[in-house]
């Protein structure tokens, strides 16, 4: 083709030393025409097509590679190949030129092709994100990886194209810059580390609700990244934290608690301990009117009857054999009502327990498990058991213990007058 041209521009008179500029020249005008046209096809009636093919199909993942742009980029590579194929045959009588076009040609092929790999794989993601798998195993931080490895071999690539040497002699001397490299990486490369750990032990995963003192967070794992993990808090707020840091620093994940289908209710109410007393006929009588208390004071009455005859114990005081306690009867009362509480979980721990005595009186409390694990639903049935907890303590004349507040001391004072005042009124 060019041959042609050549000889026809000498037949009509041009000199030799000017053929092959303008036919070099009208070729270069030749090939920027077609390879805009060339873009034109590509990316207007071709990609038009596609664009309609994806809209007509049922699968969804086609879907994702077009909202990617995977097939635009695809779509940019059509003008390039057709200039790195004709440069040849156009440019032949410059080499250096052939040389050059043919370097820009290929290193925008490479940027294109890093361009299509690197949205495929946030394609191949968004479609990994759909399925139930992605809440188990995140591979966001290996897609960041492998984005990362593209990114470098075409950015060796392109060096290797511009001093024309080969990229292995590249890699080669990279090896005096690994102390750099490894400064400069050092958060990548201890997420990936981290990332994998983090992974392969099943310790966090997108959706898990986690702790993490530290950095003050506490909410749902809405991204594990390469570097980060990004977690929502309950007031809504994003605290990303360093990847590494979940293996360096101690964290809470509480997916144990949703996979069981269960929430702790730990919580205790502190007793004054000078109200604890043996039961007398008067106490007895009014605790059998409680419906849920009959059954078992009938059956511990005569558990502990048999047991004192038996024994032949001396009924003249109540320190001989045994006796029932006011305390004893508000424990067995508030197991009875958790166990007929719809809210509390039957199959999972169930403790009503008596803790160590303190300054502060003598702790009773209750562990058991809700079975709503919602945060607002779980605090709303701990507090109803609460509630009533705390208003039948004094029907087993028992009191809550509780610090004495300004209102005691002074009622305390104004009683402390009126008796003195009493006394010494009888002393006249």
């Amino acid at each position: 083709m060019m041959d042609v041209l050549s000889t026809w521009l000498a037949d009509h008179g041009l000199g030799q030393d000017f053929v092959p500029i303008v036919s070099t020249s009208v070729a270069a005008v030749a090939v920027i025409i077609v390879a805009v046209l060339v873009d034109f096809v590509a990316r207007r009636l071709i990609l038009r097509g596609v664009e309609r093919v994806v809209e007509k199909t049922r699968l969804s993942w086609d879907d994702k590679f077009f909202e990617r742009r995977v097939f635009h980029w695809i779509a940019h590579l059509v003008p390039a190949v057709f200039i790195n194929v004709v440069a040849a045959p156009a440019f032949g009588a410059y080499p250096q030129v052939v040389d050059v076009v043919e370097t820009v040609a290929l290193l925008y092929m490479a940027v294109v092709t890093m361009f299509v790999v690197n949205n495929s794989l946030d394609a191949v993601l968004d479609i990994y994100g759909t399925t139930r798998m992605a809440r188990r195993v995140a591979l966001k931080p290996f897609v960041q990886v492998i984005k990362g490895l593209v990114v470098f071999a075409v950015v060796i690539s392109g060096i290797a194209l511009l001093i024309g040497k080969s990229p292995a002699v590249l890699l080669s001397g990279l090896g005096a810059f690994t102390a750099v490299l490894i400064l400069v990486f050092r958060d990548p490369i201890l997420g990936l580390a981290a990332g994998i750990q983090l992974m392969g032990n099943n310790m966090v995963r997108r959706g898990d609700w986690i702790s993490v003192p530290r950095f003050n967070a506490d909410g749902d794992v809405v991204d594990v990244s390469l570097t980060t993990v990004s977690v929502q808090n309950w007031d809504k707020t994003i605290s990303t934290i360093p990847t590494y840091s979940l293996l360096t620093d101690t964290f809470k994940n509480w997916r144990g608690m949703e996979e069981s289908g269960g929430r702790r209710i730990k919580r205790a109410v502190a007793l004054d301990m000078n109200c604890i007393r043996f039961v007398d006929e008067t106490l007895m009588e009014r605790m059998r009117k409680v419906q849920i208390l009959r059954n078992f004071l009938d059956k511990r009455t005569e558990e502990i009857a048999a047991f004192n005859r038996e024994n032949e114990v001396d009924d003249s005081s109540p320190v001989n054999g045994r006796r029932m306690t006011n305390l004893g009867i508000f424990r067995a009362y508030l197991e009875h009502y958790l166990e007929r509480n719809p809210q509390v979980h039957e199959e999972m721990t169930f403790l009503v327990r008596q803790l160590a005595p303190t300054a502060q009186g003598l702790p009773i409390e209750i562990y058991v498990f809700s079975k709503d694990q919602a945060w607002a639903n779980y605090e709303a049935i701990q507090a109803d058991i609460f509630d009533h907890v705390l208003a039948v303590v004094p029907l087993f004349d028992l009191r809550v213990f509780q610090d004495p507040t300004g209102t005691d001391l002074r009622a305390l004072t104004t009683g402390s007058g009126s008796g003195q005042g009493a006394a010494g009124g009888e002393s006249q």
